[in-house]
């Protein structure tokens, strides 16, 4: 029963269940035998209960933030104008639709739990995924179901009210969270100025000269400094040591909160018992000297970033049309609004743009998941991140490409392998870091209490502050996320900087061939078979130039030759690739197919040595083929004796007909000729099966797809552009792929830097928390120190890291 009413002075003291805050009289509510503070409380409890979700009142007493009230009235009205609300959606294929919204109001793991339980209370939401740290949630809902002002509203009256803007909100807190920690600064010093200040008669011995009560009202002043540097300028280490032991575990700055509790309360104490004048001198420099370190480990951190570069140096390139009406590829990067560009087949939609051509089929599996075709007709809106799947396209581009975007694609969970790195998992490590160095604290102080109680409080936090395993932490990722943006200047771009630690482990190296070791230029081909008048040349020109597979380019490249320019629109009434077997197109109401010999339905003779032959023909009746000489890449038997560690082995969908060329790269027993797709993922299975095996999958990225997924690290090989495959774990410019063996070897150079940083790190705590037991080292040294040694760590992998890469010759 839902009650509001006037209540004695004994309800006035009650709490309310959901958010903690005091009842008013005049506003308390009851409710399920529960006591709330307003409306807005209530409304929350009564949805979590409605959905049986109220185990999140046993996180924590009273978690919930406080209700302003449940009717929003207009205030997200501006969210149902489609204009506005698009520039918010970050994809939307019809049905589902993905925003990430900034929630600022989110504050421990009690907000995580109901933000994430969010498709629990509202129908229509399929996911949340939390990124605490920048306080944001992405959410995938449909729109058939829940519309987005509705979202927003839910979340709004569940006490997160998204902070709305089209300006980047992120930048914004940023700019708040540095003001915040410089003000933070600015009161320490000065408290710790003025601390000092009253404690030079302690320096100077002048107590003799000092009358008794201006040292007690000198203690009485430092004390009252002492507060806005434990309450505010220190209010970052009590929260987050709070949060860490509120989920039962201990995180770096529990050691750090501690000590400072410890300094403040044995201070307070010796001063008010007119005992001494405490340390609160050491308090306060502790603290100046730990935010100043943070804000200098900031800046350090912020200039020596390799995520910023690693986006953008991000390789995929696109075909735009010129002013001239040729078509040239760039980068996505250059893309603006109004270009007009050409997705073909398989190619990925790079930037949300408006449909020129009558028609398309777009696979939007990358962004949902799903995969399923989604048909769109000339003038629909089409998001980034959708696969044409039929002839190409041309869009013209409404906004420019969001590096970040393309990154999320990429890192997208529904293409992304399980892959177990435990010894890059420092949590667990940290975590029994800190408590053996609380253990060794407490030891500490209880032999100096005995020993020298005047120096007890000075050790006990001096050995919780030089122990941090700061460093230790920091040494894996700055290692590896700058030897990943070294290796994108040596056009070898990878999907996380942990891919690096399977490159390190390699055991197994499989090829492709076409497109892979062989070279897509400087192709020598020549067709032989029945003529092929002008309109059947046009006709194949066209449904090559829609394909993206190596040999469909070599064909059109050269019929364009031929022809002297390549037809725009010939009117496809349908178009599909059949992977591992070529095109098939309906024009004029013929069927065309166009690769390999069974597929278009034609006898297959013996082909030349280091010949593919593309097969050509109309109704199931062949016209005959193009023969194509293949070049392997320079170099290729340099890389190869390079790489005689490994176990390499070539996997094409070929006939063998050129096994005998390539015996002197890989063992007769290693190369597999007339391999499906499916049958290159079972190979790298059979690999996998022994587990002292680690498998890496060199291919083009298209009928490679399965394969390059299925391998420890699949390594997808470009020329200008390619079908960009999320199914890969690396992308490396052919013109790079001969320094695969240096690749490799500066994987291995990155993962002893690694082991020699973390024994750094690991020396420095030894030496540190040796003299901080003996008291000879104080807490403002230690608070100087631990920074520093942060600090010494990365520089000193980024300096290895880099001079690995310039002696391997990356750089």
């Amino acid at each position: 029963m839902d009650t509001t009413k006037s209540a004695p002075d004994t309800v006035a003291q009650a709490t309310c269940y959901h958010c903690g805050d005091a009842c008013a009289p005049q506003e308390v509510r009851h409710f399920d035998e529960k006591t709330f503070c307003c409306h807005g409380c209530q409304t929350v409890y009564e949805i979590l209960a409605q959905k049986d979700l109220c185990t999140y009142y046993d996180l924590s007493p009273n978690p919930g933030t406080k209700q302003a009230g449940g009717a929003w009235g207009e205030r997200y009205a501006f969210l149902d104008n489609e204009a506005l609300a698009r520039q918010l959606i970050s994809f939307d294929d019809g049905t589902w639709q993905h925003i990430t919204l900034h929630l600022p109001t989110m504050h421990c793991s009690a907000c995580i739990w109901l933000v994430e339980h969010l498709p629990g209370i509202r129908a229509g939401v399929q996911s949340a995924r939390v990124n605490f740290t920048k306080r944001t949630v992405a959410l995938v809902f449909r729109a058939d179901t829940v519309s987005l002002r509705q979202l927003v509203e839910q979340l709004a009256a569940l006490g997160y009210p998204p902070d709305i803007s089209l300006e980047h909100g992120e930048k914004r807190q940023k700019r708040q969270q540095y003001a915040q920690l410089l003000y933070k600064i600015g009161i320490a010093g000065f408290c710790f100025g003025n601390i000092m200040l009253f404690s030079f008669p302690e320096y100077l011995a002048l107590n003799d000269w000092l009358d008794g009560q201006y040292k007690q009202w000198f203690g009485y002043l430092s004390i009252l400094l002492a507060l806005p540097i434990v309450l505010y300028a220190a209010s970052d280490y009590f929260v987050s040591a709070y949060q860490a032991l509120k989920i039962r575990k201990v995180n770096l700055d529990v050691p750090i909160a501690v000590g400072i509790m410890a300094l403040f309360g044995r201070s307070t104490y010796e001063i008010l018992t007119l005992t001494g004048m405490g340390y609160l001198d050491s308090l306060a420099s502790l603290v100046f000297f730990l935010l100043v370190g943070r804000w200098v480990q900031q800046m350090t951190f912020e200039h020596l970033s390799f995520e910023r570069d690693y986006k953008a140096y991000f390789p995929l390139a696109i075909q735009v049309q010129q002013p001239d009406g040729s078509w040239e590829y760039q980068t996505i990067t250059t893309l603006k609004k109004g270009n007009v560009i050409q997705v073909r087949n398989q190619e990925l939609i790079p930037a949300d743009g408006i449909l020129l051509s009558a028609e398309a089929a777009i696979d939007y599996s990358f962004v949902t998941g799903e995969a399923q075709l989604i048909h769109k007709q000339q003038g629909d809106y089409l998001y980034a991140g959708g696969r044409q799947a039929a002839a190409a396209i041309t869009l013209a581009v409404q906004k420019e490409v969001a590096q970040s975007y393309l990154t999320q694609l990429w890192n997208n969970e529904a293409f992304r392998q399980p892959k177990a790195l435990p010894d890059l998992r420092l949590e667990r490590l940290s975590q029994y870091f800190t408590l053996i160095t609380l253990s060794i604290a407490t030891l500490t102080a209880l032999y100096w209490y005995w020993a020298d109680a005047g120096r007890m409080w000075q050790t006990f936090t001096a050995v919780l502050i030089i122990a941090c395993p700061c460093a230790l932490a920091l040494a894996t990722p700055y290692a590896l996320g700058n030897a990943m943006r070294l290796l994108g200047h040596a056009r070898c771009y990878l999907r996380q900087p942990e891919v690096l630690h399977y490159l390190a482990k390699a055991t197994h190296l499989v090829f492709d061939k076409t497109g892979t070791i062989t070279q897509t230029r400087k192709q020598h081909i020549r067709y032989e078979g029945a003529p092929l008048s002008r309109a059947q040349q046009q006709v194949l020109a066209y449904l090559t130039q829609q394909s993206t597979h190596p040999l469909s380019r070599m064909v059109a490249t050269e019929l364009g030759k031929a022809l002297g320019t390549l037809p725009d629109y010939l009117g496809c009434e349908h178009y599909q690739e059949h992977t591992g077997k070529g095109i098939e197109a309906y024009l004029g109401g013929q069927c065309y197919r166009i690769g390999a010999a069974a597929f278009v339905g034609a006898e297959s003779p013996a082909a030349a040595p280091n010949e593919s032959r593309v097969y050509v023909g109309e109704n199931g009746q062949a016209w005959g083929y193009f023969a194509i000489q293949h070049h392997y890449r320079q170099g290729l038997g340099e890389m190869m004796q390079a790489l005689s560690s490994y176990e390499c082995a070539l996997l094409s969908g070929d006939n063998d007909h050129e096994r005998d060329r390539l015996t002197p790269y890989f063992a007769p027993d290693q190369m597999h000729f007339e391999q499906s797709p499916q049958d290159k993922l079972t190979y790298i299975q059979a690999l996998q099966a022994a587990p002292q095996n680690t498998v890496v999958m060199i291919g083009d990225g298209l009928n490679d797809a399965g394969a390059l997924r299925q391998s420890n690290v699949g390594i997808a090989i470009t020329e200008d552009t390619t079908a960009f495959s999320p199914a890969c774990d690396a992308i490396l410019d052919a013109q790079m792929l001969p320094q695969l063996p240096t690749i490799l070897r500066y994987s291995k150079d990155t993962a002893r830097i690694i082991r020699s940083s973390l024994a750094l790190s690991l020396a420095y705590n030894l030496v540190g928390v040796s003299i901080a037991v003996t008291g000879n080292l104080s807490p403002i040294v230690a608070a100087i120190l631990m920074p520093i040694s942060s600090i010494t760590v990365v520089g000193f992998v980024i300096g290895t890291t880099y001079w690995a890469a310039k002696r391997r010759g990356l750089v």
